[in-house]
C-alpha cells in the first residue's frame, strides 16, 4: 500500500504544528472569529467601519453567514483518495485551486502598500488577484508585483462603470495592457449603499483621496481634471468656496500625501482636491444598464464577466450578451441590507443556466470548508475577501498569504475527510439543508 501524500492540508497542519514545538504560535489564527477579533484591535475605527461593515443593519451580511450554517456536509467513507487535486479550469487558464482573491477598495486604511501586498500574496499562491477600480495602487503596480514573484501571474481587473464612456475605455485598455484575464464588471455599486458604520464617523475613504489610485494615475482622468482646473481658472465654472475647518485641513492633507508626487508640491496645487472631487463625480454610472453591457464585445478581447448577479433572469440575460462569467454577490452585504444570501442566490442561478456556464461566487465565504459548500452547489470558484484583508491587517503580504493558505488547507482536508479527490467529484449530494 502507498504511503499517505502529505497534501496541502497535512503540510499546513505540520508546519504550524513544528513551529508550536519551538512555542511559536501563528501570527494570523487559523479559525475566523479569532482572526476577526484581531484584526479588528489592529484597525483604526474608519479602516473598521470600512472593511466589516454592512448596508443597514447588517442583516445580509448575517444571512450570507447563515446560509452557509444552514447547509452540512456529508461526508463520505473509505474513498481510497490518498491525494487531492485542488485544481480548476477557468476562463481558459489552469489555476492551482478554486480561490481568486476579491477586489476590495480603499485599503491604505489598513496597510498604505495594500494593494501590492496583496498582488504578491496571490502570486505566491499562483492565484488571481482581481485588482480593484478602487485600489490604492494602480494596476501597473500591481501587475509589476506579481511579476516580480511570478512572471505572468494570473491578475484580473474589476471596472466600476464611469459617466465617462472614454475612461472606461481607457480602463480597459490599461487592463489588456497588464494582461489580465478577465474584464470583471460590477454591476451592483452603482450607488453607494446606506452604510451605517461609515456614516456615523462622517468617514468616505475617497474624500480623502484613498482608493482613487487608478484613476490619478489614468491619462483620461487626469485630462478631465485639468479641464475642470482649466473652467474654474477661467471662470467659466464658479468654485465653491471651502468651508476652512481643522478636519478640512487634515482633508487636504491626507488628500496631498496620496496623490502622486510630492506632498508640499500637492499642498500648493488645485490638483489634489480637484481630483477628489473629479472622482466623486464619474466614479460610478447610476444609469448603467444592459445596453452598456452590450458594448463589451467591441470593446475589449477579455473575457467579460458580471459581478453582483443576485437574480436567475439576469444570469440569463448576461449570458445571453455572451459574457464569459457571473459572480453571484450581494457585495459582502454592502449595498442592500435584508438582501438575499449569496449562496441562496448560487443555488438559483446554477438551476437556471445549466452547467456549463462559469459561475463563481462571492459574499460570505469565510473558510476552505465554505469553499467545498459552494463547490457543491455550483460555484466553479469562489471570491475571498474579508479574511485576506483581516491577514493584511494582521501581517502585511504574509498574512494575506497564511490566510489564503489555512483556506486551501482546510479545503484539502475537508475532501480527504469526505472521500473526495478532485473538484469535479464534490457534488450537490455531499451536501444537506
Amino acid at each position: 500500500m502507498p504511503a499517505p501524500a502529505e497534501g496541502l492540508g497535512r503540510s499546513r497542519q505540520s508546519a504550524v504544528y513544528r513551529e508550536g514545538i519551538h512555542g511559536r504560535r501563528p501570527v494570523v489564527p487559523t479559525d475566523f472569529a479569532e482572526l476577526e477579533r484581531r484584526a479588528r484591535r489592529a484597525c483604526s475605527a474608519e479602516a473598521w467601519a470600512y472593511v466589516a461593515g454592512g448596508a443597514g443593519e447588517g442583516r445580509t451580511m448575517t444571512k450570507n453567514l447563515q446560509a452557509f450554517e444552514r447547509r452540512s456536509i456529508v461526508p463520505r467513507m473509505a474513498g481510497g483518495n490518498t491525494e487531492r487535486d485542488l485544481g480548476v479550469e477557468l476562463l481558459g487558464r489552469h489555476l492551482p485551486a478554486p480561490v481568486l482573491l476579491a477586489p476590495v477598495g480603499a485599503l491604505a486604511l489598513v496597510d498604505d502598500e495594500s494593494d501590492v501586498k496583496i498582488a504578491r500574496a496571490a502570486a505566491r499562491h499562483g492565484l488571481p488577484y482581481l485588482f480593484s477600480n478602487q485600489g490604492c495602487q494602480s494596476m501597473e503596480e500591481c501587475a509589476a508585483a506579481m511579476d516580480g514573484v511570478t512572471e505572468g501571474s494570473p491578475r484580473w481587473f474589476q471596472l466600476y462603470w464611469s459617466t465617462d464612456e472614454d475612461l472606461v475605455d481607457s480602463f480597459i485598455a490599461r487592463a489588456e495592457a497588464v494582461d489580465a484575464g478577465a474584464l470583471v464588471v460590477t454591476l451592483d455599486t452603482t450607488l453607494l449603499g446606506w452604510r451605517p458604520q461609515d456614516l456615523n464617523l462622517g468617514s468616505l475613504p475617497f474624500a480623502r483621496g484613498i482608493g482613487i489610485a487608478q484613476y490619478t494615475s489614468d491619462p483620461r482622468f487626469n485630462q478631465i481634471v485639468e479641464d475642470r482646473i482649466a473652467a474654474v481658472t477661467s471662470g467659466a465654472v464658479e468654485a465653491e468656496k471651502p468651508e476652512v475647518t481643522l478636519g478640512a485641513i487634515r482633508t487636504l492633507l491626507a488628500m496631498s500625501r496620496r496623490h502622486p508626487g510630492a506632498t508640499v508640491a500637492n499642498l500648493r496645487s488645485l490638483v489634489p482636491r480637484a481630483s477628489v472631487e473629479t472622482f466623486l463625480d464619474i466614479y460610478s454610472n447610476p444609469g448603467l444598464s444592459w445596453d452598456h453591457i452590450a458594448t463589451l464585445r467591441d470593446r475589449t478581447r477579455l473575457p467579460v464577466v458580471l459581478k453582483g448577479i443576485q437574480h436567475p433572469d439576469d444570469a440569463r440575460r448576461a449570458f445571453d450578451l455572451g459574457v464569459d462569467a457571473v459572480v453571484v454577490s450581494n457585495h459582502g452585504g454592502r449595498q442592500v441590507d435584508n438582501g438575499i444570501a449569496s449562496l441562496d442566490s448560487l443555488v438559483d442561478v446554477r438551476a437556471a443556466v445549466g452547467p456549463e456556464p462559469t459561475v463563481l461566487l462571492d459574499s460570505g465565504i469565510r473558510t476552505g470548508a465554505d469553499v467545498f459548500v459552494a463547490r457543491a452547489l455550483g460555484a466553479d470558484a469562489v471570491l475571498l475577501g474579508r479574511p485576506y484583508v483581516y491577514g493584511l491587517a494582521l501581517d502585511g503580504e504574509d498574512g494575506v498569504h497564511d490566510v489564503v493558505s489555512n483556506v486551501l488547507a482546510e479545503l484539502d482536508l475537508t475532501m480527504a475527510l469526505t472521500g473526495v479527490g478532485s473538484l469535479d467529484s464534490i457534488t450537490p449530494e455531499h451536501v444537506r439543508g
